[in-house]
Order: C-alpha cells, then sequence, then structure tokens
C-alpha cells in the first residue's frame, strides 16, 4: 500500500476503530504520530498510547477513550493539511475549533502543539489536523 499521506491513515484508523468500538488501535510509529498521540492524550481525547517494537516494526498502540455510554470521546479527527495541499497559518489566523470545544494540532517550529498553545507561544505553522 502507497503511503502518500501516514498521518490521514493514522486517524482513518483512530476513526474506525472508534467506530467499531475497538479499546485500541495501532498504527505504524514515527515521531510525527506520536506527538499527535501526546496531544490527544494531554487534551483527554484518548486514554494513552505507547510506543511498541514489534517484529522490528515500531508501533503506537492508541488505547482509545469512551463515555460512560460507550460513546467515543472524539466525535470527529480530520486531516485538515493534506501533501496534496498543505496548510498553513499565521498565529492570528489560527482557527477556533468549533467555538473552542475542539482543537486543532499544528506542526510548529517549536515542535507539535494545539492551536491555543501555538497561539500562545506566537508561533503559526501547519494545521495537521482538527479534533472535537
Amino acid at each position: 500500500m502507497n503511503m502518500t499521506d501516514p498521518i490521514a491513515d493514522m486517524l482513518t484508523r483512530v476513526r474506525n476503530a472508534l467506530a467499531a468500538r475497538h479499546p485500541k488501535v495501532d498504527v505504524p510509529a514515527s515521531k510525527l504520530k506520536a506527538e499527535i498521540a501526546r496531544i490527544l492524550k494531554e487534551e483527554g481525547y484518548i486514554v494513552n498510547f505507547k510506543v511498541a517494537e514489534e517484529e522490528g516494526k515500531r508501533t503506537i498502540k492508541i488505547y482509545l477513550k469512551y463515555s460512560n455510554d460507550n460513546q467515543p470521546v472524539i466525535s470527529k479527527i480530520e486531516r485538515v493539511s493534506r501533501p496534496g495541499r498543505r496548510v498553513y497559518v499565521g498565529q492570528k489566523e489560527i482557527p477556533r475549533v468549533l467555538g473552542g470545544m475542539g482543537i486543532n494540532i499544528l506542526t510548529t517550529p517549536r515542535g507539535v502543539m494545539t492551536g491555543r498553545n501555538a497561539h500562545r507561544e506566537r508561533l503559526g505553522g501547519e494545521i495537521l489536523c482538527e479534533v472535537w
């Protein structure tokens, strides 16, 4: 399978796992994906994640989070910037997601962070995805 957009692949795997109510989902590991998982955890969208090595392949195990009535905590997780159409924003153009209810995840010169933090740090960057 040709992996032109590993981030989109990760988000799709998470979406599919949530739809199927799986407790966890494995995605091929990369530094960037581990950073995205870290933010999802910090922001309370997933229970946990860990990077594991299996048969020489590094995998990120993402432990998904559901509410008490078994609804996924993440209702929407979407790729914004794509390889074919990158979306860069300056600090002032960072959009609010769902009136501040959701988050966007950006790569900035100082690493991967939420749009909120990037704004606070006065950084722009590439919007990887939105989550709510």
